[in-house]
């Protein structure tokens, strides 16, 4: 056995040197997939987080989105009301004007009137004074007040 049984030894001891980096292999490569596995697991996770972290952003950009809706129906109905008020406010600067006119006219009658009511006191008066002196003896009559004019 001399001779084939070192070469059987020296095959043996190779097989087994063998075996050993082969089991230490599979050590390594069972750590590499166990980390890897890990990774992919913490990746899913984060990308699951990503995914909720997405809808809540969609969310609120849509309820983002339902504000500025509002905020403009409200601009516009402040428009139309701000628009009412300045059409108000014009009708109002025309009825004032209005007015303003009419009283001026109704001041220019108002002092005709009054000149004719004292030219017509005027003439009233001379008549009672001819009246007077054809009848000294009598209290003069009371003179009735004009008719109004509208």
């Amino acid at each position: 056995a001399g001779e084939q049984g070192r070469g059987f030894a020296v095959v043996a001891a190779e097989v087994r040197s063998l075996a050993g980096r082969s089991a230490e292999a599979a050590k390594e490569i069972k750590t590499l997939i166990t980390a890897s596995v890990e990774q992919i697991a913490q990746g899913s996770a984060l990308a699951d987080r990503a995914g909720h972290t997405m809808a809540d952003v969609v969310s609120a950009i849509r309820h983002v989105n339902d504000i500025v809706g509002e905020i403009s129906a409200a601009s516009a109905e402040q428009s139309a009301g701000v628009g009412q008020i300045a059409e108000a406010i014009t009708q109002m600067d025309h009825n004032t004007q209005q007015n303003a006119a009419l009283v001026e006219q109704s001041a220019a009658a108002a002092n005709g009137l009054k000149m004719q009511a004292e030219q017509l006191l005027q003439a009233v008066s001379r008549f009672r004074l001819a009246l007077q002196a054809t009848q000294p003896d009598r209290a003069p009559a009371a003179v009735a007040p004009a008719p109004a004019m509208v």
